[in-house]
This record gives C-alpha cells, sequence and structure tokens, in this order.
C-alpha cells in the first residue's frame, strides 16, 4: 500500500475524480466526521462572519459551497457552487454570476478562488457584483516557505508560483493552482490593483500553519485526536510572530471603495 496509501481515507481513495458528483457527498461526511476538519470549517466561517458587514438584511453569497455547512455559522449565507448539489441554493459559474451590478455585500470563498482558471474575469464579476463597501473575503493556499513546501510535495492539487492568471479547465474541482492568491496579489500586485482600482486590498495575513495538515483535510487520515485542536490552535497562536514563513494559508478580505 505504501505510506501515503495507508494515510490516505478509504472512501477519498475510492472516488474516481474529484470531479464527480459523488465526492460533494463523501466530502461533506468527511468533514462532518473528522473533528479537526470540522472546527477548522467553523473557524474559517467564524473569521468570514467577524469581517462582514453589520447590516440584517446584507446580501452575502458563498462561492463553491460544496460539501460545507456555512448556515450553521452564517445563516443568511446564500450558498452556490457550479455543481448541481442537494441543499445548495443556486447553480452557477463564479465567472458568470446571476446578480445586478452592485447588489451583494460580500462574496465568502473558502479553499475555491484557486480553482478559478480565469481569476481576471472572476475579479471582473466581484467589482460588478459587490456594492461600494462590499467585500471579498476568502482563505486561500500561501506561498510561504513551509506552506510551498508542504503544497507541492504533500498536496494532490498543483502549485505552480511561477505561472500565470489563468489555467487550463478540465473539471470544477482537479483544475487548480494553489498558488494563485499569492500570484495575483502579491506577485502581480501592481498589475492586480491597475486593473481593478476599486478592489482594494485590506488585509492579506498568511496564518493556520498547523491545524489544515493535522486535520488530513477531505483526503487523509486525521493525525491526532480531536481532543486536541485548542492545543493545537494555542501553539498556532505562540508561533504567529512567524506566520510569514510558516502560514499554510492567507486570510484575505478585498473591499470595494
Amino acid at each position: 500500500m505504501g505510506i501515503k496509501g495507508w494515510f490516505m481515507l478509504p472512501e477519498a481513495a475510492a472516488l474516481a475524480s474529484l470531479d464527480d458528483q459523488a465526492a460533494v457527498a463523501v466530502h461533506a461526511e468527511i468533514i462532518r466526521r473528522k473533528p479537526f476538519l470540522k472546527r477548522l470549517y467553523r473557524d474559517v466561517y467564524l473569521g468570514f462572519r467577524r469581517d462582514l458587514p453589520d447590516a440584517a438584511d446584507a446580501r452575502v453569497v458563498e462561492l463553491g459551497s460544496g460539501g460545507g455547512f456555512i448556515k450553521e455559522v452564517i445563516p443568511r449565507a446564500i450558498t452556490s457552487d457550479i455543481r448541481r448539489i442537494p441543499g445548495v441554493d443556486m447553480r452557477f459559474s463564479a465567472l458568470e454570476m446571476p446578480f445586478a451590478a452592485g447588489t451583494l455585500d460580500a462574496l465568502l470563498l473558502f479553499d475555491v478562488f484557486h480553482h478559478l482558471p480565469d481569476a481576471e474575469r472572476f475579479l471582473r464579476e466581484a467589482d460588478r457584483c459587490l456594492k461600494t463597501g462590499g467585500r471579498l473575503l476568502m482563505t486561500e493556499p500561501a506561498n510561504t516557505l513551509w506552506g510551498r513546501f508542504i503544497w507541492q510535495n504533500f498536496h494532490h492539487e498543483p502549485f505552480r508560483p511561477a505561472s500565470g492568471w489563468r489555467f487550463a479547465a478540465a473539471g470544477p474541482m482537479s483544475s487548480a493552482n494553489g498558488a494563485l492568491a499569492w500570484i495575483i496579489f502579491c506577485r502581480d500586485r501592481e498589475r492586480f490593483q491597475a486593473r481593478f482600482p476599486a478592489l482594494k486590498i485590506r488585509r492579506l495575513r498568511p496564518y493556520m500553519p498547523l491545524r489544515y495538515i493535522i486535520s488530513g483535510g477531505v483526503s487523509l487520515r486525521q493525525l491526532l485526536p480531536g481532543g486536541a485542536y485548542p492545543l493545537v490552535s494555542c501553539a498556532e497562536r505562540l508561533l504567529s510572530p512567524l506566520d510569514g514563513v510558516l502560514g499554510m494559508f492567507y486570510d484575505i478580505v478585498i473591499e470595494k471603495s
């Protein structure tokens, strides 16, 4: 079987493709069953909630909802996906969103942006749909020393910091470049600012060096008991001065001015 085969979850290994419709239900069950992963998802959703507009009638849309559970934390969120998924509110592509100009208060993306094959087209759509003061909130893989090492050597998705803003679209999950957020918002920040002057980067913070890798994600076994989650979170807080080197994800807030 090999070391990688031993760490792989049987239900994840049984999937013919990440693009299969069955993958959504499998991932949803894994997220809810694994204590580390479920608490990680909840913490990301809570972070989104803290950055949302205060208005009770704010129109908030999650893109690429998949097997997540954002409504448990943000009940007003409109869930969406490019695939037809039971329980998800809307089906559409993030590259062509069915909303009138200036009608959204926030767009939420958890580990989704790097799957979009034409980032510039998406950013044009986000710019069009968001109200003035509206926010684009994302959690994305980070191109730090530790993050790059893990993403390039122990993750199934491509991580190519030397690539451009587009990549070939084979499928909604199998197509990806994990370095996309770093490419656009760090390496090519001047280009981004020139093309999207109304979209201001308010926060781009590397964080979460341990929790995701210990959770195993939706493919690998959890490395520690669920009860260790608070201790690992505490360890991350102690390591936070080194997040620029160790962070595996970016916490991103972009606001339309």
